[in-house]
Formats: C-alpha cells, sequence, structure tokens
C-alpha cells in the first residue's frame, strides 16, 4: 500500500481510504471483518459522515460499537468526517452547526478527537467568518486536528481560505473513469465543437494541485451519479474489455485497475472505497501499488469514452 504525507499534515496516509457510509445495518462481526481485511491491505484511513446511516451519526455508531477500540488501536488510524449537510432541509454550515455535529460524530465515534473534518457539500448561504470562528474553536479545544472540504469549487475553497486560519487539506470529489470531468476537460481543452472541453468543475483539479489540497475520489466504481459500477456493465462493453486484459497481465482483478488509473495520477489523489465486502477491499488495494505506463493510462481513458485529441 502505497503512503504519503498528507500536505498540511503531519498524517502519513494510504491512497485508498476506507469508506463507512454503508454499515448502518451490518452486525459487529461484519463490520469487524471488513476493517480486518482494510488493515491487513495497510488500509489505515477511514471516511465517515453525521449523515451516513439512516438516522443521524448511526454509522458512526455502529463502528464505535463494532470496533470498541482501545487507545493504542485509535491512534494507528486516520478517522475522518463531514458535517453540512441536513436531511430534508438543505445544507447547514453555522457555526453552531458545525460544533454541534462535531460534538456528536466525537459521542458517536467514541473518540477524543477527529483527524480530519470535512465540510460535506457547499452552503449556499455560508459565512465564512463563523465557519472559521467553529475550526479555531475546534482545534483549539483540540476536537479536529486538520480540516478540508468536499465536492467544493475553487472559488468556494478561496471564499473559505479568505477568513479560515487553518490549511484545507482534502477537497473529496466524484471521480472514476466514467465520471472523470475533472480530468478531462483539460485533455481536450479549445476544441469549440466537443462537448468534453466544456469546463463544468471550473479547473479545479489543477487548482487543488496548486494549493496542496489532496484530491479524494469517491465513487470510484460508478459510472455516474449513482447509476451503477461500470465495471462488469454491458453499457461499457469497450472499456471492459480493456480493464479484462489488462487485470489478466497484471495478475489482479478489475477493481485494482479501476484504482489504478486513479492513484496513477501524478495529483497524488486517494481513492474512497464504498464497499462492504472485505474481498473488494483487497481487489481495491492491489490497486495501489500498481504503477500503469502511460499507454495504459491513456488507452482506459479513451475506451472510457474520452477524447484524446
Amino acid at each position: 500500500m502505497k503512503t504519503f504525507t498528507l500536505p498540511g499534515t503531519d498524517l502519513t496516509v494510504p491512497n485508498v481510504v476506507l469508506g463507512l457510509m454503508r454499515i448502518a445495518d451490518k452486525s459487529d462481526e461484519e463490520i469487524r471483518a471488513l476493517l480486518a481485511a482494510a488493515r491487513d491491505a495497510g488500509i489505515t484511513f477511514l471516511d465517515h459522515a453525521d449523515v451516513y446511516g439512516t438516522r443521524l451519526h448511526e454509522c458512526e455508531e455502529r463502528f464505535a460499537q463494532a470496533m470498541r477500540l482501545t487507545p493504542a488501536d485509535r491512534d494507528e488510524l486516520v478517522i475522518q468526517t463531514k458535517a453540512g449537510i441536513v436531511r430534508g432541509a438543505g445544507f447547514d454550515f453555522s457555526y453552531e452547526h458545525i460544533v454541534e455535529s462535531v460534538d456528536g460524530s466525537l459521542a458517536a465515534l467514541g473518540t477524543d478527537r477527529i483527524d480530519i473534518l470535512l465540510l460535506h457539500r457547499p452552503d449556499a448561504l455560508v459565512e465564512p467568518a463563523e465557519v472559521a470562528r467553529a475550526f479555531d474553536d475546534l482545534e483549539a479545544a483540540g476536537k479536529v486536528r486538520h480540516f478540508g472540504v468536499s465536492n467544493h469549487t475553487p472559488g468556494q475553497i478561496e471564499l473559505l481560505r479568505r477568513y479560515v486560519r487553518q490549511p484545507l487539506v482534502a477537497n473529496q470529489l466524484q471521480l472514476s473513469l466514467t465520471h472523470a470531468d475533472i480530468v478531462a476537460q483539460g485533455v481536450a481543452m479549445n476544441m469549440r465543437d466537443e462537448q468534453q472541453s466544456v469546463d463544468r468543475s471550473l479547473g479545479v483539479l489543477d487548482y487543488c494541485r496548486l494549493n496542496d489540497i489532496t484530491v479524494q475520489a469517491w465513487s470510484p466504481y460508478q459510472a455516474g451519479f449513482f447509476k451503477g459500477p461500470f465495471l462488469g456493465s454491458a453499457e461499457y462493453p469497450e472499456l471492459n474489455a480493456v480493464i479484462d486484459r489488462l487485470a489478466a497481465e497484471h495478475d489482479v482483478t478489475p477493481t485494482a485497475i479501476a484504482t489504478a488509473w486513479i492513484t496513477r495520477h501524478p495529483a497524488q489523489m486517494q481513492v474512497v472505497l464504498g464497499t462492504t465486502r472485505p474481498d473488494r477491499v483487497a481487489d481495491a488495494a492491489a490497486g495501489s501499488d500498481l504503477q500503469l505506463t502511460r499507454a495504459q493510462w491513456y488507452e482506459l481513458f479513451t475506451a472510457a469514452g474520452y477524447v484524446v485529441p
């Protein structure tokens, strides 16, 4: 498992992350097996959010109940959680909501600190001075060590950075072989008649690289916005043929190839897994150390339907 120092922090992190948004209905034994598979593969970075589950903080609670971490166990993990989504009521980046959410996550997780807190989705009513005050108080209290965002544009990040004192160390964005606009637009730059050239991401990938913000790729195997996986899908025969061939050549599973396509990018991104199956965790982790050639990377890119001029 490849690791690196997360810019803006003293944390050594793997380039594959275990997301825990789907463990609400899993037994303690199933959760422990999932975490054991992750640890065996070198995955020590866990991704939570206050809204994961059927009720607030449910998945965080299930994790804590199943794992019952000792202080030594806790020290071996990087625990990230998110705040800001209010079910049925939009988003809330107010001071009160951020602090209340963190306190709820700390209690649910059974820990004294959160390593990284992300603002989950942009709040149109954000008052960045309130965010800054919340971050300062949470850091001063030792409740949160580092801060970041999720699904934010460069302009939204710049607005926060004008007020927030701490570095914003991560931006969690949807990215997969078939949902790769943040990568693909630049390749087709200035091609007037090519839809791929339209910049919907506002250059967020380059912005994050320029500002030492680590991109965390969520839904790395989804065809689109929760449209189902592209791996093995009849809608992507050319792509799957290339993936299957490369998987055979490297003696790994197709999941590892899809992982390696993201980790091959020099932005040093993290891949956030959403599976609850231990075997799929192991399959994905195998992609961490797989270095695709440039030719293989671009072959996958074009097989996914993107234009290389």
